[in-house]
């Protein structure tokens, strides 16, 4: 075989490869979805067990903090979830990487409930529907982005996510009045009547508009004063 149809074989065969199986099994964020129907056994989640931990980065440093969960609930059929919905409290925001009494836990604090992050004033909520639960099969693949390098880089994916993932979710989640579709591994476990699902993977925070000192931006850049897009969120949930 001559070597330019080598060449267009191996592209053809790689395009294939993507469209098939690419987009399946890695994280990703797409275009809202149905949401799952609701059958089986309802379960209430636990919000004192139940949250999003963030964790926000930029060249200089880090923070991070929980975001409570105000009520939910999980539909399993046997030991399957089929389906589930949570509401998470925005103004209930916590930073965990200073005290409270600081008078720059304040600043920042306001500052995520402004315009310029949430608009807490406006949207005070976020939801999560699960719109697919998949089985996470052994051969499966994370990617992770390559992060513009500094001494803050956002984690990857893969350092995120459970050791032992059980599941692929997928579900709509709204933010700021921006519903997206986002997909990521779990470990997820039905026992006595009881749910639950831990899971790690980054959103970039941009597709539902938190756009404040993009890395997109190349003023940003060239001032070295970017936040980086990419966020890590940890899902803990917890239903009986």
């Amino acid at each position: 075989m001559k070597p330019t149809n080598q060449i267009g074989l191996f592209i053809a065969t790689a395009m294939i490869a993507v469209a098939c199986g690419g987009p399946s099994n890695t994280v990703e964020t797409s275009e809202a979805q149905e949401v799952a129907v609701a059958e089986g056994k309802t379960l209430s989640i636990d919000p004192a067990a139940t949250s999003i931990s963030w964790r926000g980065y930029k060249p200089g440093g880090e923070h991070f903090g929980k975001i409570p969960a105000t009520q939910g609930e999980v539909t399993v059929t046997g030991d399957q979830v089929t389906a589930g919905t949570f509401t998470f409290d925005i103004p209930g925001l916590k930073i965990e990487d200073m005290p409270a009494e600081d008078e720059n836990y304040g600043k920042l604090y306001g500052h995520l409930q402004s315009a310029d992050f949430f608009d807490a004033a406006n949207h005070p909520t976020a939801t999560f529907e699960i719109t697919a639960v998949e089985p996470f099969n052994s051969g499966d693949v994370i990617a992770d982005k390559e992060e513009r390098a500094s001494e803050h880089a956002p984690k990857h994916d893969t350092e995120l996510t459970p050791a032992n993932p059980t599941h692929w979710i997928s579900g709509n989640l709204t933010m700021r009045g921006t519903t997206k579709n986002i997909k990521f591994p779990a470990a997820v476990s039905v026992t006595n009547g009881a749910v639950t699902a831990k899971a790690g993977f980054n959103i970039d925070r941009t597709n539902w508009g938190l756009a404040y000192g993009t890395e997109s931006d190349p003023a940003n850049i060239a001032k070295d004063q970017f936040i980086y897009d990419n966020v890590s969120l940890t899902l803990d949930v917890s239903a009986k």
